[in-house]
């Protein structure tokens, strides 16, 4: 049968995640067209196998990879045919100047940090994904496992290594733990994430407060259109969205807006003096949340570093103060911010720093070291580090459950050595994923869980989630707490597996959210359906139930529902319009690669790059949904 024409306005495409290759060799593409697909389409993931070790069988480096294997083809919602091409993911070199067109050292082309930070001159560095576009319509939706494991296993990521820091008030003790698997404290405790955040540290005091509607199909409350980039710019971030009682705020090129949540009339407007870099999910309950800014507009001359560290108030609008941090004689660029125990904390390769929330007066700084350095934090309900020692080739993380106030050292688990990179998923309970061994192989980042008592620092249970199976993500080289795909609560993980055969007629595809336990690192045999032709993620806990969004096939809306923390039983909360507008934009809002936000009956997608990769004449940042 003839295979339709792809739809207009296709972006290139990228291979998945990946270490940057070298510019002088050719770049390899998918084919461009499957070959026939197999009699007997793959099966899913088995969901009630007992979990495997996630180490993998790393290639050797320069081995060609094997002929990809037949797939059927993809669509820009599950159901429609189109030709399948990897998308861009964590790391993966896109062929492009670096910032507003600035040359890589020795005049070799070089793609910009996270929010236009340069690594040292010598250093490949990895790219953030770029968003996905309409056409895609499945944008960011990863392609069959297996083709995304061929590409991303060609070569290992040229990493940058930083100087070391400490913490001011630490002991310094670097005598090995335990990391026998025991149990330890299970109970959540309150949190500084509201809704629609992800890391609200998997707390599940109080009673769920999403209700289903008494109609549950949704209409477009607002839209806003996608911020023009300066001339010769190509991309520039714009992360950053949160929810309160009454606001729903969201980053520009820069400043901040806050939209009123039904109408989308805007209702403040924070100027800033250069682009948001980072920013964390976390709002306190007197509606505060931290990011970090560049001090002024990016050049072609002048990139600017990520210096800024500042705390806002999303109710009225303001920034309540800005602070910076130095390195010896120079200034700490920041790759990460979040809050926790009433601190703001942000880490980078060069330092990291602390500051009381309320008044921005400096808790604790780290020492200089030269074997070790604070990569970044988790908050929520505690504040966790992870504190990356040895060298590139011994490299050992040492997750801290860290005193918010003092910086002392109140647990630490060390992870094996040879893990580059640990993302916090939970601060209470204690839970981060890596990449074992380099073994995920499809751009997840994610390879194990591991489970911490946060009071003794012992292992609790180390739970394997291979690549070709699950479909969470993290982007643990810089952000440290950005993970999609999973959340943490019931003392449980609850993560999207990777779609699979639906079992039905033609090339259907579903995949379904799974829980494990914490304690034990098994399964529970719980299990949510996404439907035919659906992709279901989890969002966030409300309460004891997950919240997750199911993203649609290329003729139908997305949904909201509610999944019974017990009986798995889900609840429909959101059904979106189906109308092509409609689809056209939420479809480019890829729950890997867009911010999304659900509360009080509204959900609310964002992008986080605004670019000038498009020719379509009108681009938006935002849609919201909403029922009532």
């Amino acid at each position: 049968m003839t295979q339709p024409p792809p739809p207009p306005n296709q972006p290139p495409q990228q291979p998945g995640f990946g270490p940057p290759q070298d510019p002088s060799e050719p770049q390899t593409s998918a084919p461009s067209a499957p070959p026939t697909p197999p009699a007997q389409p793959p099966a899913g993931p088995d969901l009630n196998k007992a979990p495997q070790p996630g180490y993998g069988y790393p290639q050797a480096p320069g081995t060609p990879p094997p002929a990809a294997p037949p797939t059927p083809p993809q669509g820009p919602g599950y159901g429609y045919p189109q030709q399948p091409q990897p998308p861009a993911g964590y790391g993966y070199p896109a062929q492009q100047p670096g910032p507003y067109g600035q040359p890589g050292p020795y005049g070799q082309p070089q793609q910009p940090g996270p929010y236009g930070q340069q690594p040292p001159y010598g250093y490949a560095q990895p790219t953030v994904p770029m968003q996905a576009q309409a056409g895609q319509g499945g944008g960011g939706r990863k392609v069959n496992a297996q083709v995304a494991i061929i590409v991303s296993a060609v070569v290992a990521i040229a990493l940058i290594v930083g100087g070391g820091v400490w913490y001011a008030n630490s002991s310094g003790k670097d005598d090995d733990k335990q990391t026998t698997a025991e149990g330890g404290d299970t109970k959540g405790g309150e949190g500084d994430g509201k809704e629609g955040g992800s890391g609200d540290g998997g707390t599940t005091t109080g009673k769920a407060e999403e209700k289903a509607p008494a109609a549950t199909g949704s209409k477009v409350l607002f839209q806003v259109p996608s911020p023009k980039v300066p001339k010769g710019v190509s991309t520039i971030p714009i992360a950053g969205s949160w929810l309160t009682d009454s606001v729903y705020a969201k980053s520009g090129l820069s400043e901040i807006t806050g939209y009123d949540r039904k109408t989308g009339t805007k209702k403040w407007t924070l100027d800033l003096p250069g682009p948001v870099c980072a920013a964390t999910s976390h709002v306190t309950e007197d509606n505060r949340t931290a990011i970090v800014h560049k001090p002024a507009m990016p050049s072609k001359t002048d990139p600017q570093s990520c210096t800024e560290v500042a705390v806002v108030d999303l109710a009225a609008g303001t920034k309540l103060w800005t602070k910076t941090a130095k390195s010896g004689t120079m200034p700490v660029s920041f790759n990460n911010v979040t809050i926790g125990g009433g601190t703001v904390a942000a880490g980078s390769t060069s330092g990291g720093a602390a500051w009381d929330l309320a008044s921005g007066d400096e808790r604790w700084a780290p020492k200089t070291s030269d074997s070790c350095y604070d990569a970044g934090y988790g908050g929520g309900a505690k504040l966790v580090a992870v504190r990356k020692c040895g060298s590139y080739d011994q490299r050992q993380l040492h997750i801290q459950n860290v005193d918010p106030k003092s910086g002392d050292i109140l647990a630490e688990y060390k992870m094996d050595e040879g893990i580059e990179y640990a993302a916090v998923v939970s601060t209470d309970p204690l839970v981060v994923a890596a990449d074992v061994g380099d073994s995920a192989g499809d751009g997840s980042g994610i390879s194990d869980f591991f489970s911490i008592d946060n009071k003794t620092g012992k292992l609790r249970a180390r739970l394997s989630a291979p690549g070709d199976e699950f479909a969470a993500r993290c982007d643990a080289i810089y952000k440290v707490e950005s993970c999609t795909g999973v959340t943490v609560g019931n003392d449980r993980l609850y993560i999207a597996t990777e779609e699979h055969d639906s079992g039905g007629d033609g090339y259907s595809q579903t995949n379904e959210v799974v829980a494990f336990d914490l304690a034990t690192g098994k399964q529970t045999g719980q299990r949510a359906d996404a439907g035919e032709n659906y992709e279901i993620f989890p969002l966030r806990m409300d309460g004891p139930n997950v919240i997750a969004y199911k993203r649609p096939p290329y003729d139908k809306g997305g949904q909201v529902v509610s999944i019974d923390g017990e009986s798995f039983k889900e609840t429909l909360l959101m059904e979106n319009p189906s109308t092509e507008a409609v689809r056209d934009v939420e479809s480019r809002m890829s729950p890997d690669y867009s911010e999304i936000q659900f509360g009080q009956g509204g959900l609310y997608m964002s992008s986080v790059y605004a670019s000038d990769f498009t020719s379509r004449e009108k681009e938006y940042s935002v849609i919201a949904f909403g029922t009532e």
